[in-house]
């Protein structure tokens, strides 16, 4: 460990010299890996951070560092060969396919056993005392930006290194070279061979005389090994087309991968150049064969589901494919320096990728989010009015769902007079709301803010090409037509609730000589619902939980189509015997057409009675606020107080926070849902400007067609 006190004394900058000197001590065969590792990393480091002369500091490019340590080692024969045992031994000692094949790659075929990987590395520390080089390359290079400066290397400086780190490439460049002529880095690449090669150091360094090609060639069958595994796993196989997993002429891609892979080898190790090239070509056309057969399984999720471990299974398999492509340029290439520094930039940044839970997420939870914003888009097809049909029908259920949540207002005051605990009174709150929602959806009628989350993803769908101005002008009616729907949800629910809470508040007086709400209650909605508290960000996050339940609904629904509940429902024996085979066929057909209602009307109950029981416990002041359910409310807060109450500025601050109440409910909700289906579709708004100008000289020119329908 001396050598490292030394270089804890030297300059900050890290003088080269003194990591030099250390070679000697690093390259001795007594040293622990661990050690001759750390000095690995901290030559890597002064790569990237540490200055030189004059002419190369100004510089912050790592290549240029490269070539003065080589031009430094070409100067001192003893230090370049300390470097070159010590790199010799280190090539020697590692572990490479474990980095070639399985770098980059999840040990396990499931999404959760990724995502417990990466966080695993996030808390846990990487040591250096290890033979896996998959597992030293994230110390050796943790920055990103190392694969730019590695793709930035030239073949005379890579042959140079090559000749460093592995001698029999060395003697294979330069006598490569020699049929052609010799060149300057094939003569430094043959020297440094030689001095490694020098009596003395053989023994030590077994790697000398074999074939640089070696661990790429392990690499290619272990990788071959797995991509047919992964094809022949029952998730995968199920799902392909099976014309392709048959191939075209009857032979199997995944079938006789590993077979090629073989053949690949023992050519390559008997130097039978076209008999390599022949299995090289196959082995292409094979790995072409199965990514087809990948994309097959693709279009059978897209009608029949999607499962997240499927599409992390079927990245994984393409991935593989990618790489034995890599490693089979290194391996035929006649000049192998550039195709192998994009290799190791590829893995650079395959390691910051893999560093990242954000990206693992983004990658593999797109597809879900499509076919979610699909289903949700189905329906919210029919909460789009289009027509003065249409939008009558629109305000008729709005009505109906307005004299729903009326009782559902009156019900929850009497909760609350039950004094119930935290827990117990969020939860029966929430079973409150939910049997609101789903009776409301059961006699087809709706309630407004519900609706923005499944109309968001429909109108993603208009987006998908806006390049012409008719186009464009046809985004613009969908989002008058949308607006109008709002507008009609509200305006019916609204007109709906408020009579119909009055009139049971006077009804009650009437006859009990008392409202059913009180005075006392009465005075606390109008503190609590006023705009001048929290109700902005209230209602804010209302809407939020509105976009939940939307998810929650396509997620479900998702599940019911994947899992073939609607087929079990209509041919399983037992509910054919239970129910009569046509009465088992309409139910597989109802649930099927309402699996997603259901679970959004229910989840959304929940949420709204239960997250705020919770966010209690964790003494999180978090309410919701509904601009139905507050309009309710409010009408009752009226019923009780009186009509003087109307004079009150307190009154008109609450009737502002209802405002604000549906404005925000209606924005965040859609708002949310709109990003989801953007992103799980992949459509980017180069033309946005184009679009917002378009949307405010309609609302300039025809403001009522966002509020009045087409005549008709």
């Amino acid at each position: 460990m001396g050598w490292l006190r030394a270089l804890r004394r030297a300059p900050k900058a890290w003088d080269l010299t003194a990591l030099l000197q250390a070679a000697a001590f690093a390259a001795d065969p007594k040293t622990p890996l661990a050690e001759r590792h750390l000095w690995l990393i901290r030559l890597l480091e002064w790569l990237r951070h540490a200055p030189l002369s004059a002419e190369v500091a100004a510089s912050p490019n790592p290549a240029l560092r490269l070539r003065h340590l080589l031009n430094v080692l070409d100067r001192n024969p003893a230090q370049r060969q300390d470097v070159s045992r010590l790199l010799v031994h280190f090539w020697s000692q590692v572990d490479s396919a474990a980095l070639l094949a399985d770098f980059g790659f999840s040990p396990r075929r499931d999404f959760t056993g990724e995502l417990t990987q990466r966080l695993r590395r996030h808390v846990l520390p990487l040591t250096p005392a290890t033979t896996d080089l998959g597992e030293l390359f994230g110390l050796l290079f943790p920055q990103s930006d190392d694969g730019t400066w590695l793709e930035a290397l030239d073949e005379p400086t890579l042959s140079r290194v090559a000749g460093l780190l592995l001698p029999s490439y060395a003697v294979a460049a330069g006598a490569a070279e020699q049929a052609g002529g010799v060149s300057v880095a094939a003569s430094v690449a043959a020297s440094v061979a030689a001095s490694v090669a020098a009596p003395g150091a053989a023994a030590s360094v077994p790697v000398a005389a074999a074939d640089w090609r070696t661990p790429f060639l392990d690499a290619i069958m272990y990788l071959t090994s797995a991509i047919r595994a992964a094809g022949f796993s029952g998730p995968l196989r199920q799902r392909m087309s099976s014309e392709l997993l048959a191939g075209a002429t009857g032979e199997a891609p995944f079938r006789q991968l590993a077979l090629v892979a073989e053949r690949l080898r023992e050519h390559a190790q008997s130097a039978d150049t076209p008999a390599l090239l022949q299995e090289a070509h196959f082995l292409r056309a094979l790995l072409d064969a199965c990514r087809r057969c990948a994309d097959s399984v693709l279009e059978h999720l897209e009608e029949h589901g999607v499962s997240v471990d499927v599409v992390f299974e079927l990245d994984q398999l393409r991935q593989r494919t990618h790489r034995v492509e890599e490693l089979l340029n290194c391996v035929l290439s006649p000049a192998p320096g550039p195709d192998i520094a994009r290799l190791l930039a590829g893995l650079v940044r395959m390691a910051d990728e893999r560093r990242s839970i954000t990206a693992l997420f983004a990658s593999h939870y797109s597809l879900l989010a499509r076919k979610v914003a699909e289903r949700s888009a189905e329906t919210g097809e029919h909460y789009i009015t289009r027509d003065a049909g249409e939008y009558r029908a629109m305000l008729h259920a709005a009505l109906g769902g307005g004299a729903v949540i009326a009782g559902t207002t009156f019900i929850k005051f009497m909760l609350l007079a039950l004094g119930l605990s935290a827990f117990w009174g969020g939860l029966w709150a929430g079973v409150n709301y939910a049997a609101s929602f789903v009776l409301v959806q059961l006699m087809h009628w709706t309630v407004a803010t519900k609706q923005p989350a499944m109309t968001a993803p429909a109108m993603a769908d208009k987006l998908a090409d806006v390049s012409t101005d008719e186009a464009v002008e046809g985004f613009v009616d969908e989002v008058a037509h949308l607006i109008r729907s709002q507008a009609a949800g509200i305006i019916g629910n609204l007109a709906a609730v408020i009579p119909l809470v009055l009139a049971v508040q006077g009804l009650w007086q009437a006859v009990f000589g008392a409202p059913l709400v009180g005075a006392k209650d009465g005075q606390h909605v109008l503190e609590n619902i006023t705009l001048l508290g929290p109700t902005a960000f209230f209602a804010a996050f209302t809407g939020v939980l509105l976009f939940a339940s939307s998810l929650i609904a396509g997620w479900v629904e998702n599940w019911f189509v994947w899992h073939r509940l609607d087929s079990a429902i209509a041919w399983n024996p037992r509910f054919i015997a239970r129910l009569g085979q046509p009465r088992a066929a309409r139910w597989a057909a109802y649930w099927r057409a309402n699996i997603s209602g259901f679970a959004s009307n229910i989840s959304l109950g929940l949420l709204l009675g239960l997250v705020p029981a919770v966010a209690a416990f964790f003494a999180l002041p978090i309410e919701v606020r509904h601009v139905t359910l507050s309009t309710g409310q409010l009408a009752a807060a009226v019923g009780a107080l009186g009509w003087s109450v109307l004079g009150h500025a307190e009154f008109w601050w609450c009737v502002a926070g209802i405002a604000a109440t549906g404005v925000l409910n209606l924005a965040v909700s859609f708002f949310l849902a709109f990003k989801v289906a953007l992103r799980s579709r992949g459509i980017r708004l180069a033309d946005r400007s184009r679009i917002y100008r378009a949307v405010r000289r309609r609302l300039f020119k025809r403001p009522m067609s966002f509020i009045r329908p087409p005549n008709g």
